[in-house]
């Protein structure tokens, strides 16, 4: 199978992601310290020939990265030219799975939930996995709810042929193993690492990265429902034989949902884009920090507490 660059070289080791202080007076004046973990930067070190792949902006997001880096690995090594998954209309996991397709030889598949969306323009998420070479193919919402079926999964295989199937969101055991060494990354930095939550993987792993006795993780699920908890241990288990390492959920700050928002989201966002220069975006990053300011001023942490947030891209 034809690569771009060589597979084990790009899918190595990354080195670590950066990790900045950042002063803020409402954590200060409550003895809290807050450094946030650029994952979203963490494409900048890919040891890859920039000249030929195109701007550094368009490799695929850091966690992202994490969470297929082994998926990647485990589809060449079985001869898998193409690569299938889901995702929704504004799915960061579809754009990141096209990059890496583009970035590594890789034939992309994205099945797009809704089939109303292929009579309509697409958005600039679509647009850019589209122009990363992924073939979109539209389905009605009932269809995408049985996605992990083996009848769908099934005729899926039938109507694309043969391909390496990665689940909605990258999760599952290989993304947990990978995102692990983001915990692994942030031993001894931080007493709590905030992450913002679609389908649980970056957690499970995060989680499990984390030094045993003395770090703790703090998922900020983006989506309503109340389902995650499960769903990371089920990755946990599948990953790593068992619950590891020290997690929580805070299910209060979703804001009406997936890529949803309100006033107080878009306040809040522009107002720490304001103090610090970074825009968090709504449908992941913003969501966190908001969660993890309220418990701040909720008195949730004690004097002293290092707090590390996961900007994920």
């Amino acid at each position: 199978m034809p690569h771009l660059v060589d597979l084990p070289t790009a899918l190595g080791p990354r080195p670590p992601s950066p990790l900045e202080e950042i002063e803020d007076e409402r954590l200060t004046r409550r003895g809290l310290r807050l450094l946030l973990k650029r994952d979203d930067l963490i494409h900048s070190s890919l040891p890859w020939d920039t000249t030929a792949l195109g701007p550094v902006d368009l490799y695929p997001p850091g966690n992202k990265w994490r969470k297929l880096r082994l998926n990647l690995q485990a589809a060449a090594d079985a001869g898998h030219d193409t690569l299938l998954t889901f995702g929704g209309a504004y799915s960061n996991h579809l754009r990141a799975t096209a990059a890496a397709g583009r970035l590594l030889g890789f034939t992309t598949i994205g099945v797009v939930r809704g089939d109303e969306l292929a009579r309509r323009p697409l958005n600039a998420s679509l647009t850019r996995a589209a122009a990363d070479g992924m073939r979109l193919a539209f389905v009605d919402r009932t269809t995408y709810r049985r996605k992990a079926e083996p009848d769908v999964v099934e005729q899926l295989r039938e109507r694309f042929g043969r391909c390496y199937v990665v689940p909605e969101g990258g999760s599952n055991a290989l993304a947990a193993q990978g995102c692990a060494e983001l915990g692994r990354e942030l031993r001894g930095a931080a007493d709590v690492v905030a992450v913002a939550c679609g389908t649980g993987g970056t957690l499970a792993g995060l989680a499990a990265g984390l030094a045993p006795g003395g770090q703790r993780a703090i998922g900020f699920p983006v989506l309503k429902g109340g389902f995650l908890g499960a769903a990371v241990q089920r990755l946990q288990e599948d990953a790593f034989g068992g619950r590891t390492g020290d997690w929580t959920l805070d299910e209060r700050f979703h804001h009406g949902g997936y890529a949803r928002t309100t006033p107080g989201l878009d306040t809040f966002a522009e107002d720490f884009a304001d103090r610090h220069g970074l825009v968090p975006d709504r449908v992941y990053v913003a969501k966190m920090l908001h969660g993890l300011f309220t418990l701040a001023d909720e008195g949730a942490f004690s004097p002293g507490t290092r707090l590390a947030a996961v900007v994920t891209g």
